[in-house]
């Protein structure tokens, strides 16, 4: 017998941004949602890319004209619904002629500009490097063209909390042991990680959006072959102090062919990424090897008169890529594409996988795959994501909430503000409920934590633990590195027991 009596239309497992925005679609079309993610939200790929929102310029030299026409597409879409966390970033081109010549990459800016129909980005244009840029002096040309920057793990996070908002339930820290087709339903075991205590959910569909592990869930798990297999590309980026004062990032071309971008980060630094190295191991243990920091730091050297050392580095990230295996020559090659397969059998209750995937096409995968699951649920309603705002992306500009938010909370320092505006937007005013001067956000842990935002994210953002908060809620580790952040897992710990409390006391009360 089930543990809960409750039958869900869908249990979706991973909580990486494919698994987040099947969610929030289905939950948005009136279907009854259990997400469940073995670790926190984000916690794996989809928090360490390259914080891009784009088209994937580089896609065109091979040849993947309809995905790099729908990611431009997609690009659009979500700039405008999540204006918080992702804006629009100028890209600068170096153009070395022995590498690949101006006409080539002409064509390529020319269709990368119409492909799909630009609606707020200025379009490319070629540019000369003065004497003055901090470029080296043999680099004097260069192309500039458009493209968005998004905070990948608040993306997450915030579709999580979008997807809750319309009824999903979302447990992070819980791990799928065991998925049994039994007829028309799903028996999906599911065990808390910190209790160990296990549960038995029924459902009408499976989803897989393990991401890196989703070949494992269905071979381990699941107990079904896997209809195709992913091919697991490891991406690192490194953060080093700022190299440039200018606003635009860069595209750099390397000798092997392959393309670093050095993007402005955290105002104060600069990211530095990324490589593409074939991957075999647990997704779980993947880091930046001595080679990989090695060869970023000479891309960058070779390109900028402000050279850098491994001395430099104050943060590094990796990432596994479950790009789906299409026995491309090299993992630069591999196709960035997406598939899902759905696994139909007369009289079961039929399973959808998710394969490969990136950040900026995550929507419109999701929008695909609910219209597929939506074939066995006729009430479901129709596809709604594309025009529809994040929490806290509610407004247009910056400039203009930072404004309000000044005149609202005159005694708030403009550092929080900033930040709070570009992080949680129009949530900032949730986090700031009942504060009327500094002391009234509570405890200082550092830089510009405080009590009042740590509540929130344990209360609204599902967060448990420091790295939760200071690396994927937050980049605040960046500048915390050297505190001590007991008192924050303490604080964090003694809210989490009050939540627990009250929920026990709720429910006793229901009773």
């Amino acid at each position: 017998m089930p543990s809960s009596h409750e039958i869900h239309d869908l249990i979706v497992v991973g909580g990486g941004v494919n698994g987040a925005g099947i969610a929030l679609d289905a939950a948005g079309r009136g279907l009854k949602v259990l997400l469940c993610e073995m670790n926190d939200l984000a916690s794996a790929t989809s928090s360490s890319s390259s914080k891009l929102v784009h088209g994937g310029l580089r896609y065109l030299e091979f040849y993947e004209f309809r995905l790099v026409r729908e990611a431009l597409a997609e690009r659009e879409s979500l700039l405008k619904n999540a204006p918080h966390i992702m804006w629009p970033m100028r890209f600068r081109l170096p153009h070395q002629p022995h590498l690949r010549p101006a006409w080539m990459i002409r064509i390529g800016l020319f269709l990368y500009d119409h492909l799909a129909k630009r609606e707020t980005l200025p379009g490319s244009r070629s540019i000369r490097f003065s004497p003055g840029s901090p470029m080296v002096n043999s680099i004097n040309r260069g192309f500039e063209y458009s493209d968005g920057w998004v905070d990948d793990a608040r993306l997450v996070v915030l579709t999580a909390k979008a997807a809750e908002q319309h009824g999903a339930s979302i447990r992070t820290r819980t791990r799928c042991v065991k998925a049994v087709r039994q007829k028309e339903f799903w028996a999906v075991t599911l065990e808390d990680q910190s209790s160990r205590k296990q549960t038995v959910h029924l459902c009408r569909t499976l989803v897989n959006a393990g991401g890196p592990w989703v070949s494992r869930l269905l071979t381990e798990t699941i107990q079904v072959e896997s209809p195709k297999q992913i091919r697991m590309v490891k991406g690192s980026h490194l953060v080093v102090p700022r190299i440039h004062g200018e606003a635009e990032s860069y595209i750099l071309q390397n000798e092997d062919g392959r393309i670093v971008f050095v993007i402005p980060y955290e105002e104060n630094f600069s990211l530095v990424g990324t490589t593409d190295v074939d991957y075999q191991g647990d997704p779980s243990q993947v880091s930046i090897s001595p080679e990989e920091t090695d060869y970023l730091i000479s891309v960058v050297n070779s390109h900028f008169r402000r050279k850098i050392s491994a001395e430099d580095v104050v943060w590094t990230f990796s990432g596994v890529r479950p790009l789906m295996d299409d026995e491309s020559e090299s993992a630069q090659k591999a196709s960035r594409d997406y598939t899902f397969e759905m696994d139909i059998q007369p009289g079961k209750a039929p399973l959808l996988s998710v394969f490969g995937g990136k950040i900026t096409t995550y929507r419109k995968l999701a929008e695909a795959a609910t219209d597929s699951l939506c074939k066995f649920f006729p009430k479901a309603g129709p596809a709604w994501t594309r025009h529809n705002a994040l929490p806290g992306g509610d407004f247009t500009s910056h400039n203009e909430l930072q404004e309000r938010y000044r005149a609202r909370y005159a005694w708030l320092p403009n550092s929080i503000i900033r930040r709070f505006v570009r992080t949680y937007g129009t949530l900032t005013e949730v986090i700031l409920e009942g504060c009327h001067s500094l002391e009234d956000l509570g405890n200082w842990f550092g830089d510009t934590l405080y009590a009042c935002e740590i509540r929130y994210l344990v209360t609204h953002e599902w967060a448990q633990t420091v790295e939760d908060v200071i690396w994927r809620r937050t980049k605040l580790g960046l500048h915390l590195q050297h505190t001590d952040t007991r008192p924050l897992q303490d604080y964090m710990d003694e809210l989490r027991s009050l939540n627990v409390s009250q929920v026990t006391q709720i429910k006793a009360e229901q009773a």
